[in-house]
C-alpha cells in the first residue's frame, strides 16, 4: 500500500508539473532498488493521470467535437513524432528508458528549458489558429520528452511559446496533445503486459512482476487521478503568473545530484 501510494503521488505530481515523471521514477528506482518495472502499474497510474486531464479540460475537449474540429487534425499531426520515436525506442533501445544516468542528465536539460521559458517575452497566439507545421514542431518537442528526465509538459509548453502561443494556450495545447500521447503509452504497456502474461501462462490475479492486487491498483489509479488534478491546476496557475521557470531550481540540482551519485557508484 505504501509503495502504491508513493508511486501514485510521484506520478500525479510529476506527470503535469515540468519535472518529468519518468525521470523521477527511474531515479527513485535506482536509488531504492525496490521500484522494479511494472507494466500493469504504469498502465494504471497513466490511466489515472489521463482522467485528470479529461476532468480539468472537459470543456476544451467538447469544443474539439463541435467548434474546434480543426484542432483534432493538429493533435493527430502533433502526435506522429512521439509515435515514431516511442515505437523505435520500445523495439530497439528500451534499455535507455531505465538509465538513471540518462535521466539525471536530462533533468538538467529540463531545467535549462525552464530557464529559457522564463526569459521568453509574452506572445498572443491562439492554438486554434496555429498552423499544421507548428503543431508538428511542437510534436517534435513532445517526442524528445520520451527520454526519461525530459518533462513532457515543460518541453511542449516551451515549444509552443517559441512558436508564438500565449501562456494559457501553450498549456492548453500541451495537455490536449498529452491525451493521445498518454493513450498511446497505455496501449503499448498494455500490449507488453498481455504478451508477458501469455508467455508465462500466468493465472494469478496479481501482477507477476510486483504482486499488486486489483484493489491496490485501483487505489493507485484514484490517488494519481486526484493528485494529478491538483498538480495540473497548480501548473495552470503558475503558468499564468509566469513562474514555471521556478521548477528549474528543482530539476537542475536533482539532475546534478543524480549524475554524481551514478558516476560515484560506477
Amino acid at each position: 500500500m505504501l509503495q502504491i501510494l508513493f508511486l501514485a503521488i510521484v506520478q500525479g505530481i510529476a506527470e503535469f508539473l515540468p519535472i518529468s515523471s519518468s525521470g523521477h521514477l527511474v531515479v527513485l528506482g535506482a536509488l531504492t532498488g525496490k521500484l522494479s518495472e511494472s507494466p500493469t502499474l504504469e498502465i494504471v497510474l497513466h490511466a489515472g493521470t489521463l482522467g485528470s486531464i479529461l476532468v480539468v479540460y472537459w470543456r476544451r475537449i467538447l469544443d474539439l467535437l463541435f467548434s474546434d474540429r480543426r484542432v483534432i487534425s493538429m493533435l493527430i499531426v502533433g502526435t506522429i513524432p512521439a509515435a515514431i520515436v516511442g515505437l523505435t525506442i520500445k523495439r530497439n533501445f528500451e534499455w535507455i528508458m531505465r538509465s538513471p544516468l540518462l535521466a539525471g542528465a536530462m533533468l538538467i536539460v529540463t531545467g535549462i528549458f525552464l530557464v529559457i521559458l522564463g526569459r521568453l517575452r509574452p506572445r498572443d497566439g491562439k492554438y486554434q489558429e496555429m498552423s499544421i507545421v507548428n503543431a508538428l514542431l511542437i510534436g517534435c518537442f513532445q517526442a524528445f520528452a520520451i527520454l526519461p528526465g525530459i518533462s513532457r509538459s515543460g518541453s511542449t509548453i516551451l515549444g509552443a511559446r517559441l512558436l508564438g502561443l500565449k501562456r494559457e494556450d501553450s498549456v492548453t495545447f500541451s495537455f490536449l496533445l498529452a491525451i493521445p500521447a498518454i493513450c498511446g503509452a497505455v496501449v503499448l504497456e498494455l500490449k507488453s503486459f498481455i504478451e508477458a502474461r501469455s508467455s508465462e501462462a500466468a493465472s494469478s490475479l496479481t501482477t507477476p512482476e510486483m504482486g499488486f492486487t486489483p484493489g491496490l491498483l485501483m487505489v493507485g489509479a484514484a490517488v494519481s487521478f486526484v493528485v494529478g488534478i491538483v498538480a495540473l491546476k497548480w501548473l495552470i496557475g503558475w503558468s499564468r503568473l509566469d513562474r514555471l521557470h521556478w521548477f528549474a531550481w528543482w530539476c537542475i540540482p536533482a539532475g546534478i545530484a543524480t549524475v554524481a551519485l551514478v558516476l560515484r557508484g560506477a
